[in-house]
């Protein structure tokens, strides 16, 4: 069974979606360990109230970045994990844990990438004007949300919307897209060529993506 670590900063409501997504056994997987850089971090409590360890490890407690994560890499190293999730970790993962995990780290992103990139993805959407956004499932490579798109799904974006209300529309499409892309991984249909990543048997899965529980109490 696939082993999975999970980094988030924040509330990690994708993490509680991950777990749902467990415990429905839609996922057949296990959430081996969750690592916060931020110990007021709410993911924390999902940690402590689904049995899953949960480990404070800051950077500013570290010599250097490569440190930092030469030491995310052995704690997930030594307990078997096989895929890392970013579930709303805030910081760019450096290449001690990449060349560890290559192409088995996946981040998600609230918006349709290559399209804004970063922070405030939701606020330069609307900037913009577009009139489609969404949000991407993607491997994590070296560079700021540049590595291959696993999944996405759009959103549409209203005259009216602020920053809050799109992120909101956003974020009940994340908690559905990040089960369905890890589901992938753990059954082995994920292929890597160059930027594209392929998935086998992806037409029969076709409303798959609308299935996976939602997190609640979010």
């Amino acid at each position: 069974m696939l082993k999975i670590g999970v980094l988030a900063s924040g509330r990690g409501s994708n993490f509680q979606a991950i777990i749902n997504a467990v415990k429905t056994g839609y996922l057949k997987a296990r959430v081996e360990v969750l690592i916060t850089d931020n110990s007021a971090a709410y993911a924390i409590k999902r940690a402590d109230d689904n049995g899953i360890a949960g480990l404070v490890m800051r950077p500013a407690d570290y010599a250097s970045p490569d440190t930092y994560y030469e030491a995310v890499a052995d704690e997930l190293v030594k307990r078997g994990v096989g895929l890392v999730v970013l579930a709303g970790f805030m910081r760019v993962v450096r290449k001690p844990l990449i060349d560890l995990f290559p192409m088995s780290i996946m981040n998600i992103h609230p918006a349709l990438l290559p399209s804004f990139p970063g922070l405030h993805a939701q606020r330069q959407a609307i900037s913009y004007g577009v009139k489609i956004s969404g949000c991407t499932v993607h491997f994590v490579d070296e560079g700021m949300d540049t590595g291959p798109v696993i999944i996405q799904a759009a959103v549409p974006v209203y005259c009216d919307d602020t920053e809050e209300s799109l992120s909101e529309r956003i974020l009940e499409y994340e908690h559905r897209i990040f089960p369905y892309a890890i589901r992938l991984f753990a059954e082995g249909r994920l292929e890597v060529k160059g930027r594209v990543v392929r998935i086998q048997g992806q037409v029969k899965d076709k409303d798959v993506v609308v299935n996976p529980p939602l997190a609640k109490g979010d």
